[in-house]
């Protein structure tokens, strides 16, 4: 069944306007840096790799409702109808067997971590370096297949594009900072692949739970990281990657 780009896509957009004003979790962060990315178990990628969407009808994006507010938070409305589409499931179920009990009391899962003893770590204008350049390589792979597929053609030129203004903050560490440029991680290389692969078999309802994911994260959650990176690396300096500027043509859609 074809996938309705053109009439979702404002719905998609406006949820990540919303976003942007919320201190929401993100995907990743900085403190994944060159040391950590390595050492994580597997090399297994941080983010949650959801299987087919639902895509009747576009019934699957109607369900994307729900995540405007955090998985384990008291926002849900108490005579809502039994959770049955992908992203109340087993999207949800996915998110809530890595969160513990203190993050989402009512769902959590996970294990809580017995405290450390050492000092904890302190994240270096190195890692938050490698953080940028593994974001760039992740966002180039959403760019290409936006441009590759015809129906993510709404989402051409919206001003959400960070490619631009990663490459402007990669070159102001180095330069700032004296560092050398890395390569991209095994992380940020995986999940680029990932999306390639995916847009490649044309599974467009599956790429934008991807898309929607990965926008949303970098919009709420990462713009309070990027803050927290400024204040502490950066001397308050704003990265271009978290200045965004929206282009009037996404409301035509």
């Amino acid at each position: 069944m074809a996938f309705r780009t053109a009439s979702t896509s404002r719905f998609a957009v406006l949820l990540l306007l919303v976003a942007a004003s919320r201190s929401a979790d993100a995907a990743f962060s900085p403190a994944l840096s060159t040391a950590a990315r390595s050492s994580a178990p597997g090399n297994s990628l941080p983010f949650v790799t959801p299987r087919k969407c639902e895509s009747g009808g576009g019934r699957w994006l109607s369900s994307v409702v729900g995540m405007a507010g955090h998985p384990g938070g008291s926002a849900a409305m108490a005579d809502a109808p039994p959770a049955t589409g992908f992203i109340d499931t087993e999207l949800r179920g996915a998110a809530m067997r890595l969160h513990t009990r203190k993050q989402a009391p009512k769902e959590g899962q996970a294990e809580e971590k017995a405290p450390r003893s050492a000092e904890p770590y302190v994240t270096k204008h190195e890692d938050y370096l490698a953080f940028l350049v593994d974001s760039q390589a992740v966002y180039q792979a959403f760019e290409d297949v936006v441009e590759q597929l015809p129906e993510m053609a709404p989402f051409r030129n919206t001003g959400l594009e960070r490619t631009g203004p990663l490459e402007i903050d990669i070159e102001f560490m180095v330069k700032e900072y004296g560092l050398e440029r890395p390569e991209v991680g095994p992380m940020g290389a995986g999940y680029a692949e990932e999306i390639r692969r995916i847009a490649n078999e044309g599974t467009v309802p599956e790429l934008m739970c991807h898309y929607y994911n990965h926008y949303f994260a970098h919009t709420a959650g990462g713009r309070m990281i990027g803050k927290r990176m400024a204040a502490l690396l950066l001397n308050k300096k704003t990265l271009e990657f978290y200045k965004v500027h929206f282009t009037s043509h996404l409301w035509n859609h």
